[in-house]
């Protein structure tokens, strides 16, 4: 048969409007869209977008307060800036690449340069309110989707100048999304520490910082697990607050502009090595760059102009100079490092004492792990070239930002599976342009209390480490979502477990960086002739149960292997349910693993024993309306 042809003029052209394309590839401007369970998600972009522009009004010296009341689906935030010019109000949000930052000499230092941001803000939500106020006059005006509802005259107010903005993201385009109160707080202490003398009221409770990424470290560490007490350097456009703790791996918290720069860039690259180069001058000792570097725990934040970022989501920087024709950032971060750093070392000798007492025994764990790492990494390289155990993906997270889409690199994902079954379910239903399969051979081993030589010595947890690229810390990532894929059942949620237990233990930034989720899967079908429902809970089943008429059939999945892979690409798909394992700022990772991982402690007994309950299936008294039900177990 032969092919048809596809025809291709002047027809085949189509140009679309600024919110027709903000709408239709909403990635390209916020990244990943999801529901609110991440704090990456791009419901907390559009917040971002919005008091990006409040925050640089304060940098300005223009207001010191911001007010913001988030609930239920809509988010209202409040500036007492200069307010936008009345004139320009509608262009200003409703007109792509409109803004008043492209002089530098306006907003010299600001996060926002390309008059995109509300703009993709009103596109995306279906209710979008904008009013500026401006010496005793006010403009206002409202919008569905981008398309302007109602402009309102300018008219006089008693109001102090500022700008307020009303939105409603478009659940459309957001499915199901729900703002998460921990998310929101922690994006705001951000703008907090980043900015010494901001008022941030959100929903009543006031936000503020007196001593910066001080104030940062100290909130996000426990003072008792730094090897010496935080060492906080300040100058013109750089800020560094940094330390030693006993956790593995490198931890740091990177920004440019008041912007969080989750992914690094072009400054931490330069910190870290300005770090390594000082630290060696100061002892007159060619220590090993990673010994320096393990287990440091650091905030970095510099400020400069006309920045470059690899994306408009603004995760990494990419800009080589502090300013246009200005130094490198790597010489001016570099010069500053080494002079503070240095001074604040023969300062204090008890922590210069407490730093090299890091590093030495860095140094020795390193070389004790040695031997077995070269063989581990021997076999993880042979592995490679015929891994069984890893069905890869074409496309990856590190992959270069010029080559692959954002909405691309974000949609990356490791499903860590359980056994053939269900790994060969995943593999048939998944995309093999972002979704990877990693596949256990049964219940790894419980590494609490372990050292890091388990890593190596343990075959499944190298190659695991050697698959997501983590080995040398999170800057090479291959996936941005690792997802543990088991079944609802006791088996499973012990393997959920012992697979959290290993990440936490021996790759906690990979947690704390949002990578980390565990899949969730229906338990019943629920269907009749005519309809089907997929539950996820019991609640869900009788719910859906009342919906139907006559019979229904209700299926019990056991396993993942047990779902047909066509019924499987929608649990994965762009419908997929995540739960997003978050680590809270009070969170001791080792209290918490001790715990539920530990011995089987008392506290843990007590526990079990005072939360005992039995649950009844009362399912058949509660649909009078289906009193014949056919009930199908799926068998292996």
């Amino acid at each position: 048969m032969a092919q048809q042809q596809v025809s291709y003029n002047e027809d085949n052209i189509r140009s679309l409007d600024w919110k027709e394309h903000i709408r239709l590839r909403p990635g390209m401007y916020i990244g990943k869209l999801g529901d609110g369970a991440s704090s990456d998600d791009g419901i907390y972009i559009l917040i971002k977008e919005v008091v990006d522009n409040c925050i640089d009004e304060f940098v300005m010296g223009h207001g010191k307060e911001i007010q913001l009341k988030i609930e239920d689906n809509t988010a209202e935030i409040r500036d007492y800036g200069r307010g936008i010019p009345l004139g320009k109000v509608i262009d200003c949000v409703s007109k792509i690449n409109t803004g008043g930052k492209y002089d530098s000499k306006a907003f010299k230092k600001s996060v926002g340069l390309n008059g995109v941001g509300t703009k993709a803000v009103n596109a995306l939500s279906d209710y979008f309110m904008v009013k500026a106020v401006r010496d005793g006059q006010m403009k206002i005006a409202e919008f569905e989707k981008g398309e302007l509802l109602k402009e309102h005259p300018i008219k006089k107010t008693d109001e102090p100048n500022g700008t307020y903005v009303t939105f409603r993201p478009d659940n459309i385009i957001f499915k199901n999304y729900r703002f998460q109160k921990d998310h929101l707080e922690n994006q705001l202490w951000n703008y907090a520490y980043l900015n010494s003398g901001l008022k941030l009221n959100y929903n009543g409770n006031i936000i503020t910082s007196k001593n910066g990424l001080l104030d940062l470290l100290e909130r996000k560490s426990k003072n008792e697990d730094l090897r010496y007490p935080i060492i906080h350097l300040k100058a013109d456009d750089l800020e560094v607050a940094m330390s030693h703790g006993n956790h593995y791996g490198e931890q740091y918290y990177s920004f440019v502009n008041g912007q969080n720069t989750t992914q690094g860039g072009s400054h931490l690259s330069a910190f870290k090595e300005a770090v390594v180069d000082t630290v060696k001058k100061f002892y007159n000792a060619n220590y090993d760059r990673t010994d320096i570097l393990g287990s440091i725990v650091a905030a970095v934040s510099i400020r400069i102009e006309e920045p470059v970022f690899e994306s408009q989501t603004k995760t990494k920087l990419g800009s080589v100079n502090i300013a246009p024709e200005g130094q490198t950032i790597r010489t001016f971060v570099g010069n500053v490092i080494k002079e503070h750093l240095d001074n604040h070392l023969r300062k204090h000798p008890e922590i210069a004492d407490a730093l090299k007492k890091r590093i030495l025994q860095s140094e020795r764990e390193r070389k004790e792990i040695a031997d077995i790492k070269k063989l581990a990494n021997q076999r993880a390289k042979k592995a490679n070239l015929h891994n069984k155990k890893l069905r890869d993906c074409r496309l990856h997270f590190n992959d270069s930002a010029k080559k692959v889409a954002e909405d691309m690199r974000l949609a990356t994902t490791l499903f860590i599976t359980e056994g053939d079954s269900a790994s060969g379910s995943i593999t048939k239903a998944r995309d093999v342009q972002t979704q990877a399969i990693f596949s256990l051979r049964g219940k790894p081993l419980n590494c609490y209390g372990l050292t890091k030589k388990t890593v190596y010595e343990n075959e499944e947890f190298n190659l695991l480490q050697h698959a997501l690229n983590i080995e040398d810390g999170m800057d090479d990532l291959r996936y941005n979502r690792v997802v543990i894929a088991t079944d609802a059942d006791v088996d499973g949620m012990h393997i959920r477990l012992l697979m959290l237990t290993f990440f936490l233990q021996f790759f906690p930034e990979l947690v704390r960086g949002n990578h980390l989720y565990i899949l969730e899967t229906p338990l019943f079908r629920v269907r009749d002739k005519q309809q089907r429902f997929y539950c996820y809970s019991e609640t869900e089943k009788r719910a859906a149960i009342k919906k139907l008429r006559g019979k229904p059939e209700i299926t019990r999945f056991k396993g993942l292997g047990e779902i047909s892979p066509d019924e499987f690409s929608a649990f994965i798909g762009p419908d997929i349910r995540l739960e997003p394992v978050i680590i809270s700022d009070n969170t001791d990772i080792d209290d918490v693993l001790s715990y539920y991982m530990g011995k089987n402690t008392p506290e843990r007994q007590d526990f079990i024993i005072g939360n005992l309950r039995v649950e009844l299936n009362d399912v058949e008294t509660e649909i009078e309306d289906a009193p014949k039900l056919e009930m199908v177990e799926v068998e292996d």
